[in-house]
C-alpha cells in the first residue's frame, strides 16, 4: 500500500482551513491587520513631527473649493460626524439593541463604539499632533488632531452596522451608506482646515482595527449577528 504523500496532506489540510475560516481570515487581513499596518505607519512620523507630503496640498485644494453653499454643507456634516449624528447614533443603537435583548450585537456594539471613543482620547494624549494653522477655519477646534475623533466615530459606527448587517438582505445597502458617511465626514474636516489627511487615514485606520477586532473575539467561527441561540 503506498504510503500517503505528506506534501499533499499538507495541501488538502490548509486548503480545507481556507474553506473553513476563508471569510475570517480576509476580515482578519482586510478589516484588521491592513488597518492596523496603516494607522501604524502614520504613527510613525508623528513623534519626530513629520510632515505628509500629501497633507498641505490636500488641505490647500480642499480650501480652494470653499465658497457659502461648501461651507453651510460641511458644517452641518461635521456636526453629524461627532456630536449631532455619530454620538445619538451610538446610544440609540447600543440601547435599542439592549431593549431587544439581543445581549452579543449589544455588546458588540457598546464595546466598539464606547472603547473606541476613549481610545481616541488616549492616542491623542499621547502624541498630540497640533493642528493645521494654514487657515482661519469657520469652525475652529483646540484639541490635539491625531488620530481625528470624527474620522474614528464615523468609520466605527460605519464599521459597526455593516458587520451586523453582513448577514442580512441589507448588506449591500448599509455598506453603500455607511461608506458615503465616513467619507463624507472626513472630507467635511479637510474642508474645514481642522484636520491633516494623515490624521483623517489614521482616524478611518484605527476603527477599522478596533471594530474587526471586537467582533473577532466576540464572534466564534460559527457564530453571527441575529443568529438564535
Amino acid at each position: 500500500m503506498r504510503p500517503a504523500d505528506p506534501l499533499a496532506n499538507g495541501r488538502r489540510f490548509i486548503a480545507g482551513l481556507f474553506r473553513e475560516h476563508g471569510r475570517r481570515l480576509l476580515l482578519l487581513f482586510l478589516c484588521l491587520l491592513a488597518p492596523l499596518w496603516l494607522f501604524v505607519e502614520l504613527a510613525d512620523e508623528i513623534p519626530e513631527l513629520e510632515d505628509f507630503y500629501f497633507d498641505d496640498a490636500l488641505l490647500w485644494h480642499a480650501h480652494a473649493l470653499s465658497g457659502p453653499t461648501l461651507d453651510r454643507f460641511f458644517v452641518v456634516v461635521s456636526a453629524l460626524g461627532y456630536q449631532w449624528g455619530v454620538v445619538p447614533a451610538d446610544i440609540v443603537l447600543t440601547l435599542g439593541l439592549l431593549v431587544a435583548r439581543r445581549w452579543r450585537e449589544a455588546t458588540f456594539a457598546g464595546v466598539s463604539l464606547g472603547g473606541s471613543a476613549l481610545l481616541n482620547m488616549a492616542t491623542k494624549q499621547f502624541f498630540q499632533r497640533d493642528r493645521p494653522a494654514l487657515w482661519e477655519s469657520i469652525a475652529p477646534e483646540h484639541t490635539f488632531s491625531f488620530p481625528s475623533g470624527h474620522a474614528m466615530g464615523s468609520a466605527t459606527l460605519a464599521m459597526v452596522v455593516v458587520l451586523l448587517c453582513w448577514h442580512t438582505r441589507f448588506r449591500w445597502p448599509a455598506v453603500v451608506l455607511a461608506a458615503l458617511f465616513a467619507l463624507t465626514v472626513g472630507a467635511s474636516r479637510i474642508y474645514l482646515g481642522v484636520h491633516y489627511p494623515s490624521a483623517i487615514l489614521g482616524g478611518w485606520a484605527a476603527g477599522i482595527a478596533w471594530v474587526s477586532g471586537v467582533y473577532l473575539v466576540l464572534y466564534r467561527i460559527r457564530e453571527r449577528p441575529w443568529q438564535v441561540r
